[in-house]
């Protein structure tokens, strides 16, 4: 991590405890010259890399299909929603009853009422699985892209935990799969992780007074100090040359863009789903009240600097915050209509700021949003009022990208249990992630890319009627 120490309190929430929390600038076995240094690859692969970014929001904990997009309210009562249904702005479609803003631009992204993520663990199989190479699906785009973007110095994989924009909010929850992996691609292509604190990046620390970036000689020089500092001998050789590069990453690139007081507060404001946390916060009643309150805490905040990454040349940004959608009403995890007053509201109130903040700025069709979990729940609602692990069918939500929007692709059985027509599966999510950001053709025409990579490239449908 590079910490920017003030005296002075700043008001980005980046800053509120007197230090800007850039990041680790590489995980692992990556060096910093790795991340300044351009792949070998990068120049001819420009032609395979469109201008477009994406947006994961992983919704951590596995959503339900019925009281998201879905709500079977002609089905008997132990199956509909239990938030009951809004009319949306696509004729006779529906969502759960949290999701009041959304209904209202349902013409402008697609719901996949028929996407099959295949078993019902708990682990972060839509984002890092079998399907992604064990890797960060951005770390795919990275390995092919380059780890960085040449013109802004901006990282090209990014991952954003509550702490990049609320140092007081737990630490990642990585229990059930470490999202920031870089699985069979090595650990070189790992996601960028912000403010976190865990991990390598608890290793990698270089204090900076933050008047000090106005004096160039005092940061190379503390960089000189770190490169001893790290040892990294023969691996680091040539960073003199970098220095230039380093420098405006860290004072330019980085820090700006992930200085949230840039924005208008009243756009700030429109974000903030702070005014969402749970009313009994400090209630015992379930265990992870605290996961819920750090969702409301930060997920808004989270989505605007994922955006500001985006304008700013980031490719891949990964969203996910605490382990907040599993709702068994048990001793750990609260009924599903209270579970959705908790944790779909705030998902309303901040995707609905982030599609009219994209609409307003002419993006569209540069960001694609993708919102989902690792599976969905189940048809019959518990005694207790929730629903358990599913398998068989999950939400899925996509908008932007220059992708077919307005539209709801596929159906579901009539108990919500599986699909009724045009299945997705996983494969096709990232062939259309892929898609979006790569012109697969050319890419696969690429020199030195692994085989693994390249077989992967060659398999996965994109979604019929999104591409």
């Amino acid at each position: 991590m590079i910490r920017f120490s003030d005296n002075s309190p700043l008001s980005s929430p980046l800053g509120r405890r007197d230090f800007l929390r850039v990041g680790a600038l590489g995980l692992g076995a990556l060096t910093l010259s790795d991340q300044l240094t351009l792949r070998a690859a990068l120049s001819s692969a420009g032609s395979a890399v469109r201008d477009k970014s994406v947006i994961f929001l992983f919704m951590h904990g596995g959503p339900s299909q019925f009281e998201t997009f879905d709500p079977k309210m002609n089905a008997p009562s132990e199956i509909r929603s239990v938030t009951g249904e809004i009319r949306t702005t696509l004729p006779g479609i529906t969502f759960g009853g949290t999701f009041t803003k959304l209904a209202r631009l349902a013409d402008k992204f697609s719901i996949v009422r028929s996407f099959v993520t295949g078993d019902s663990v708990h682990d972060i199989k839509t984002i890092v699985g079998k399907h992604t190479l064990n890797a960060n699906l951005g770390s795919l785009y990275s390995r092919i892209a380059g780890s960085m973007n040449q013109q802004t110095a901006m990282p090209s994989n990014i991952t954003l935990f509550p702490r990049a924009v609320a140092p007081e909010a737990g630490p990642p929850i990585l229990q059930f799969g470490d999202i920031t992996a870089g699985g069979e691609l090595g650990n070189g292509f790992r996601p960028f992780v912000p403010g976190s604190g865990e991990g390598a990046q608890a290793d990698m620390t270089l204090g900076m007074p933050l008047n000090r970036l106005a004096d160039r000689r005092a940061l190379l020089g503390s960089l000189d100090g770190w490169k001893r500092q790290m040892d990294y001998g023969a691996a680091m050789e040539g960073l003199s040359g970098l220095q230039q590069k380093a420098f405006d990453l860290l004072r330019g690139g980085v820090s700006d863009a992930f200085d949230l007081s840039k924005e208008d507060p009243r756009l700030i404001d429109r974000y903030d789903t702070s005014h969402l946390l749970p009313r009994n916060r400090i209630s015992t009643q379930w265990k992870n009240i605290d996961h819920y309150a750090d969702n409301a805490l930060s997920l808004g905040r989270l989505l605007l600097l994922a955006r500001r990454l985006c304008e700013r040349g980031a490719g891949f940004v990964t969203v996910t915050t605490s382990f907040v959608w599993d709702m068994h009403a048990d001793n750990n995890n609260a009924p599903m209509k209270t579970g959705m007053d908790y944790v779909g509201r705030p998902f309303d109130h901040a995707v609905s700021a982030l599609i009219e903040d994209i609409e307003s700025r002419g993006l569209r069709d540069k960001i694609l949003l993708v919102c989902c979990g690792e599976m969905g729940r189940t048809p019959r609602i518990s005694t207790k009022g929730g629903r358990d692990h599913w398998g068989g069918l999950a939400p899925l939500m996509l908008y932007g990208g220059g992708l077919q929007m307005g539209q709801v692709i596929g159906r579901s059985s009539p108990d919500g249990g599986e699909p009724a027509d045009n299945p997705v599966t996983i494969p096709d999510l990232v062939a259309t992630i892929l898609t979006t950001l790569l012109d697969v053709g050319q890419a696969r025409l690429l020199e030195g890319l692994p085989a693994n990579l390249l077989a992967l490239l060659n398999s996965g449908t994109p979604i019929r009627g999104l591409v």
